[in-house]
C-alpha cells in the first residue's frame, strides 16, 4: 500500500503543483471563493468523483466510497481543506505570484487545496482498495468570523461522519516532516472592544471633565496584570523567569488597538481598545469575559466614566482526539520514517477546524513547508510567504495513508 500511494503521488504531483500556482495567482478573499470552487469542480469532474457545491456560499463537498468486497468497514472519515487567501500584498517574485492585488494566498490554503484534490486523485484511484466512505470538504471563510467551518456544520456537512482529519502547512518544519499534538492544541479566539467614554474638555480643566485616556490605560495595565502573557519558550514550557507551564493552564490577553483622538491639551470623551483573548478551557474562557467586564467598568467609574464591553466570540479551542492522533501519529511514521514525525507544542493562535473538533473526534496536524537551502523560510500571513512545493507530495501521501489506514 506504501509504494502504491508513493507511486500514485508521483503521478499526480506535477498536476497537482499546477494546481495550486493556479490558485496561489488568483487568490480570493474569505467567502469570496467562487473561481476556486469551479476549479475544483472541475478537477472533480475530471476525475469523475461525485461532488455538491455552494454549501455554506461557496464550498464543495466530494464523496468517495470504497468498494472492497473483502472487507466490511463503514468507516466515514471526512477530509477538510481551507480555500481562502489573505488581504495582504504579496511581495515575492514568484512567476505565479497573485494578480489580485491586495490580495495572497499567505496562509497556504492554495496548497491545502491542491493537495486535498490530489489526495482524492488517489483515493479514487484505489477505493478497491479499502471500504467505508470518505468526505473530501473543500471549505470557504476559515480567517473570517464566525468561520466557514461552522456555517459547513449548520449546513450538515458532518452528519454523516464518523471523525475527521485536517492538514495545515507549517514554516517552523522543514519540508518532509510532519507534526503531531494530542489533546488540547490550538486556543479558542475572542475579539474584545471596550469604550470607555467620559465628559471630553481641557487638558488643563480638570474640573471641568473627566479623563477617558487615563481611565482605558489603567483598564489596559490593570487587566494586563491579571492575565501576564504566557511563557514564551514554548518548546520548553519555560519563562524568562523559570516558571514551567504549559499554555492549558494559561489565559493570554492582549491589546493591539488603543485609539484617542485627542491631542496636547484636549482630552476625547472616548477611547476605544482592541484586544485578543485566548484559553484553551470553556469555563476559564466564560470566567475571563466576565472578569473583563467587571475590571473595565469598575475602573471606569472610579474616573468618572463609563464602559461599553463587546465580546465577540471567535473559534473554540481546538481539540485534537488524543486515541485518533496517536494513530494518526503512528501511521505517519509507517510511511515518512520515525525521525520525520515530531510532537508539537501547544499553539496560542486559532482555527475554524476548531468547530469540527467539538463535534466528532479529529486530528489536525501540521506539514512542514520551509526550506532554508532555497531560501524558502518566511512564515505564514506575511507578504513573502512560500512553501517548498515538494512537501505536497509528502502532504498527499500522508493523507491518504493515514485515511486508508483508518478506514
Amino acid at each position: 500500500m506504501k509504494q502504491l500511494i508513493k507511486a500514485k503521488s508521483d503521478e499526480y504531483f506535477d498536476e497537482v503543483v499546477a494546481i495550486r500556482r493556479q490558485l496561489h495567482q488568483h487568490p480570493e478573499l474569505s467567502f469570496c471563493e467562487k473561481e476556486t470552487a469551479e476549479l475544483i469542480k472541475r478537477c472533480l469532474a475530471s476525475k469523475n468523483i461525485d461532488f455538491q457545491s455552494e454549501i455554506a456560499g461557496t464550498g464543495v463537498v466530494a464523496t468517495i466510497t470504497g468498494n472492497c468486497q473483502l472487507l466490511t468497514g463503514n468507516l466515514r472519515i471526512a477530509l477538510r481543506a481551507d480555500m481562502d487567501a489573505l488581504p495582504i500584498k504579496e511581495q515575492t517574485d514568484l512567476p505565479y505570484r497573485s494578480v489580485n492585488g491586495g490580495v495572497m494566498h499567505a496562509c497556504g490554503h492554495d496548497a491545502h487545496t491542491a493537495m486535498l484534490l490530489g489526495t482524492a486523485f488517489i483515493l479514487n484511484d484505489l477505493r478497491d482498495k479499502f471500504s467505508g466512505t470518505i468526505k473530501l470538504i473543500f471549505q470557504p471563510g476559515e480567517e473570517k468570523l464566525p468561520g466557514g467551518a461552522s456555517l459547513m456544520i449548520k449546513e450538515g456537512v458532518l452528519g454523516d461522519v464518523d471523525l475527521i482529519i485536517g492538514q495545515h502547512v507549517y514554516p517552523d518544519l522543514p519540508c518532509g516532516e510532519v507534526g503531531f499534538h494530542a489533546g488540547a492544541y490550538m486556543a479558542s479566539s475572542d475579539e474584545v472592544n471596550i469604550t470607555v467614554k467620559g465628559r471630553g474638555g481641557h487638558a488643563a480643566k480638570p474640573a471641568e471633565r473627566d479623563n477617558a485616556v487615563l481611565a482605558a490605560a489603567i483598564i489596559v495595565a490593570k487587566l494586563s496584570e491579571m492575565y501576564p502573557e504566557p511563557c514564551r519558550d514554548v518548546s520548553r514550557n519555560v519563562s524568562d523567569s523559570g516558571c514551567k507551564e504549559t499554555f492549558q493552564e494559561t489565559s493570554l490577553l492582549a491589546f493591539g488597538g488603543f485609539r484617542a483622538d485627542g491631542t496636547y491639551n484636549v482630552i476625547p470623551s472616548e477611547v476605544n481598545l482592541k484586544g485578543t483573548m485566548r484559553t484553551f478551557d470553556e469555563t476559564k474562557r466564560k470566567a475571563l469575559k466576565n472578569n473583563i467586564s467587571k475590571v473595565a467598568n469598575d475602573i471606569a467609574k472610579e474616573y468618572g466614566c463609563e464602559a461599553e464591553v463587546y465580546i465577540e466570540q471567535g473559534y473554540p479551542s481546538l481539540k485534537n482526539d488524543v486515541k485518533l492522533t496517536e494513530k494518526c501519529a503512528a501511521f505517519a511514521k509507517e510511511i515518512l520514517g520515525e525521525d520525520k514525525v515530531k510532537e508539537l507544542p501547544q499553539l496560542m493562535t486559532a482555527e475554524d477546524f476548531a468547530w469540527y473538533s467539538q463535534k466528532v473526534p479529529a486530528c489536525f496536524y501540521r506539514l512542514g513547508t520551509s526550506n532554508p537551502a532555497k531560501g524558502i523560510v518566511a512564515k505564514q500571513h506575511t507578504s513573502t510567504f512560500d512553501i517548498d512545493e515538494n512537501s505536497m507530495k509528502i502532504g498527499m501521501e500522508t493523507m491518504t495513508f493515514l485515511t486508508i489506514n483508518l478506514l
